[in-house]
């Protein structure tokens, strides 16, 4: 078989998506999002494969800064519309589109890339390693009590239409993405993704509604949700239906949380894609009832070891030898000393005696600090050639707050 791997062109943008919806299912799409991903889409950052005329994988990398443990951000690839026509399953066509893609990312300096998966399965050759959880949460409210700080009855909450608060809440996002990693600092059009609302995806519930949290007249948080009524032979027994919810403080947070377990008519509160170390769960009466399920999120690739262990800090000091496994991206492979602590880090190449060796995929994961070398280890992905030293790495790889990803991309 004969292919064409090459930068995606405008006038090709039909052909390509169509290929990715294709091998999502085929599920038709408002001319909304369709002309959202458009317009977001980076064609001189996507890659099309071809087969004479016809587009049979498609791949594109988002523009991010992704939040890493310290407060700052690193430049990341946000690897995105990912398919390959079931007509030209097993022939390679992945490869190489990860192949070329990790190689433009190496030439566009940006040293780490990431991806949510479809699969998880199909990642892991090429070096990602899931670096961050995600909660999802259905919450029986009408037995669950939620106690809250003092100071929540302080703030104000009001209905606004989602597009009229948009600037604000945006605000309030931004102010947060420094202080839990895994967080995407968004450029502008990002925004709007939030507010996408077709019919065909409510799922029976309400159009979009949003309540906005108010301190001094300024707002500190908000939570977009919705509701899907349902009426049984002994009552209401409706569902909200939580889509984001964002809080400047524990006390902002709580009322939030307060309004959506008491919305009239309701006796569930269902939540997807939260901070496995949310408030909340330490706020419940019962947590049992609150059905929690852990699943993976962000996926994380090294494509630079040395510029990526360097742009994060660490919770302790750490001076460790890394011996990096990384087949795939070759220019990885080899020794590398990692010095750093709360203040700073540096990595670079060495010819030292290995402390630690383990692939780049668990370096990955580790990257963000919620997955810890020392349960790598424990499960024999991360071999101590020092003594001490997993639990010196581990300790400085550790971040305060669990790593999150808010939103899929």
């Amino acid at each position: 078989m004969t292919t064409d791997v090459r930068v995606l062109e405008p006038a090709e943008w039909d052909a390509w998506y169509g290929n990715l919806i294709r091998a999502f299912g085929g599920v038709d799409e408002s001319s909304e999002e369709r002309e959202l991903w458009r317009a977001l889409t980076e064609y001189d950052r996507s890659i099309g494969v071809w087969d004479g005329d016809e587009c049979v994988g498609s791949a594109g990398a988002f523009t991010f800064e992704l939040s890493v443990p310290g407060g700052a951000c690193v430049s990341a690839a946000g690897v995105t519309m990912v398919s390959v026509a079931a007509t030209h399953r097993r022939r390679g066509v992945l490869t190489s589109m990860m192949r070329r893609q990790l190689d433009d990312v190496r030439s566009w300096g940006e040293p780490v890339a990431v991806l949510t998966a479809s699969e998880p399965v199909i990642y892991g050759r090429f070096g990602y390693g899931t670096g961050t959880l995600n909660v999802n949460a259905e919450i029986d409210t009408a037995r669950v009590r939620l106690s809250v700080p003092p100071g929540t009855d302080d703030v104000r909450l009001r209905y606004a239409p989602p597009a009229d608060v948009l600037d604000a809440c945006e605000a309030v996002y931004a102010r947060l993405v420094p202080g839990r990693p895994g967080m995407l600092a968004r450029r502008p059009g990002w925004e709007r993704v939030a507010l996408l609302d077709p019919e065909s995806e409510r799922g029976g519930a309400s159009a979009l509604q949003c309540v906005v949290a108010e301190r001094d007249g300024e707002v500190a948080g908000y939570a977009r949700f919705r509701v899907k009524p349902e009426w049984t032979p002994s009552g209401h027994n409706g569902t909200v239906v939580l889509e984001d919810l964002e809080g400047l403080d524990p006390v902002v947070r709580a009322a939030l949380w307060r309004f959506l377990f008491g919305v009239d008519l309701t006796t569930t509160l269902r939540t997807r894609g939260r901070p496995v170390d949310e408030g909340w769960q330490h706020l419940v009466s019962d947590i049992r009832r609150c059905n929690l399920r852990t699943r993976d999120a962000l996926h994380v690739r090294l494509v630079d070891v040395g510029a990526a262990l360097a742009a994060r800090t660490y919770q302790a000091p750490v001076d460790v030898v890394f011996e990096v496994e990384d087949a795939f991206c070759p220019w990885n492979e080899g020794r590398w000393r990692l010095s750093g602590d709360p203040k700073g880090a540096s990595c670079a190449r060495t010819e030292d005696a290995a402390d630690l060796a383990l692939s780049v995929k668990e370096l990955g994961s580790a990257y963000l600090g919620g997955v810890s070398l020392a349960s790598l280890a424990g499960a024999g992905l991360v071999r101590e050639l020092r003594q001490g030293a997993v639990a010196e790495a581990s300790a400085g790889f550790t971040s305060a707050v669990a790593p999150w990803l808010p939103h899929g991309f």
